[in-house]
């Protein structure tokens, strides 16, 4: 069991949490587990409150009730005990609303009568009532100067409705007060990764054209569309997982060092990394990018349907369910080094990892026939374990080897490294720092704008092109096409997982 850090938390972090959406699917699996944690850890203070907010009729006893089913069906044994568990939900209210309609948000008004602590309005909801909520939260006068919105993605569906959402937001609250969720951001491993690319010498001398080769970076999912065909057909993988995901740790690998730590110099990096994106034009869209699509295979021994084969499916769509992609950034850091991405849905493996490749020495004096392995690698792993390994190479031992190499890791494993601390979830993190007030890890609004403004012309582009998906194999790598456009550079996808 963790040891509380202090009784009570930090009191000066104390919130009034209302949290729309509150008998979700993010809320249940994810978020109310983060705040319990935090609790049980000792950094939730005791003045903090919880509001859960929600359209379906349960009293106060009841929706305790709910969570507390939600939470011993999360946590892991050793992680619950009943005097935490007790002391947790005894936080929690409850209100049924309709967030569309300004009636009862008096309501809220009246909860925060007197409070002297920051309210945090979190918005577990799709984004297309975000406006609603800011503007119904505005009119009953629940707001004050020092109240905090969060938002999850995806925001918008292109750059426009990105805008607009963004714009109502932003009508209510200012832009130092909106806290944008991409969980990846808290995440413990890219929380390292900044540390390792700007406090040590040996890979900040090293991170540049020069000295690295390519980078690979791979979000594998291994389930389907998990009954979200309403959602995800309208998004597809593009949406649901590059423009925020994928780019934001493409932003933190080739992003130049920030004069600081603050929120606004970590962010004004990543958006020159944003700019400097190539966009997809002409021949470029044929060749670098992949567009697949899962039909029927097997998982885990299992046979799985296809896309088109799901509940609710339409037999006709051309959403993509895998994307795999060749980009650059052009500036002088990055010039003529490809960013190799892939993504997709019924994998083989849930995995998100970062590697970048090395350049090998200029003059090799080895066997010949080992050229192609000498070289380093630097994995960053975010899932299934989260931890950092260098793969380098030393002579394999034994009298009769002579100088033959081989290939072994510097590793870094948080679970083993750390065996007495649990690793905390991304949320965990998120929802302290806003508690703390910290934007660092949040992601600004020209950042989510660009990234639009680069997957729209990409977007554009397909349905110029109006190719259907290429098909693959539940259960496999994505489309055979995907490992043909980086072997053509002499170059493939690490698997060694």
């Amino acid at each position: 069991m963790s040891q509380p850090h202090s009784p009570l938390g930090d009191p000066n972090h104390a919130i009034d949490l209302a949290l729309f959406g509150a008998l979700g699917d993010l809320a249940t699996r994810k978020l109310f587990a983060a705040l319990y944690h935090l609790d049980r850890d000792g950094l939730m203070p005791e003045a903090t409150r919880i509001l859960g907010l929600a359209r379906q009729e349960h009293d106060l006893d009841e929706f305790r009730a709910l969570i507390r089913q939600a939470l011993e069906k999360r946590l892991k044994a050793d992680e619950q005990d009943e005097q935490s568990l007790t002391r947790f939900l005894n936080r929690l209210e409850y209100l049924q609303l309709d967030f569309k309609s300004a009636e009862g948000y008096a309501a809220i008004k009246q909860w925060r009568q007197g409070a002297e602590r920051p309210m945090v309005v979190y918005l577990s909801v799709a984004a297309r009532i975000y406006g609603d909520i800011c503007h119904n939260l505005s009119q009953s006068g629940s707001l004050d100067d020092d109240t905090r919105v969060v938002v999850e993605k995806p925001i918008g569906y292109d750059l426009d409705s990105s805008k607009e959402i963004n714009d109502a937001i932003g009508a209510v609250f200012p832009e130092e007060r909106i806290y944008r969720i991409d969980h990846y951001l808290g995440k413990e491993t890219v929380q390292n990764l900044i540390a390792l690319r700007f406090a040590n010498p040996l890979f900040g001398t090293q991170w540049n054209q020069n000295h690295i080769s390519h980078v690979e970076i791979t979000v594998a999912e291994k389930v389907g569309i998990e009954g979200r065909w309403g959602y995800f057909d309208d998004a597809g993988q593009l949406r649901d997982m590059v423009q925020n995901h994928l780019l934001q740790l493409l932003c933190l690998i080739a992003m130049d060092p920030p004069s600081n730590l603050d929120a606004d110099a970590i962010r004004d990096e990543k958006v020159k990394v944003l700019k400097a994106l190539k966009p997809f034009t002409g021949e470029a869209l044929g060749r670098d990018v992949v567009r697949g699509q899962y039909i029927a295979g097997t998982s885990d021994g299992q046979t799985v349907p296809g896309y088109l084969e799901e509940e609710d499916a339409n037999t006709e769509s051309r959403t993509e369910t895998f994307v795999a992609m060749k980009t650059e950034v052009s500036n002088w850091r990055w010039a003529g080094v490809p960013f190799y991405l892939r993504t997709g849905k019924r994998m083989p493996e849930k995995l998100s990892q970062i590697v970048i490749h090395f350049r090998q020495q200029p003059h090799y004096i080895f066997d010949p026939d080992q050229r192609d392995i000498a070289a380093n690698k630097l994995i960053i792993r975010l899932q299934p374990e989260e931890g950092i390994a260098l793969q380098v190479l030393t002579k394999d031992s034994g009298l009769d080897k002579g100088m033959r190499l081989r290939p072994g890791p510097l590793h870094l494993d948080f679970n083993s490294a750390f065996p007495k601390s649990r690793i905390p979830d991304a949320y965990e993190r998120l929802l302290l720092e806003v508690m703390k007030g910290q934007q660092y890890l949040f992601v600004r609004r020209d950042e989510v704008e660009f990234a639009w403004r680069w997957c729209d012309q990409l977007i554009d582009g397909w349905k110029t092109r109006e190719t259907p998906p290429r098909r693959y194999p539940a259960g496999s790598w994505g489309p055979v096409a995907s490992i043909a456009m980086i072997t053509q550079d002499g170059r493939s996808w690490y698997e060694d997982y």
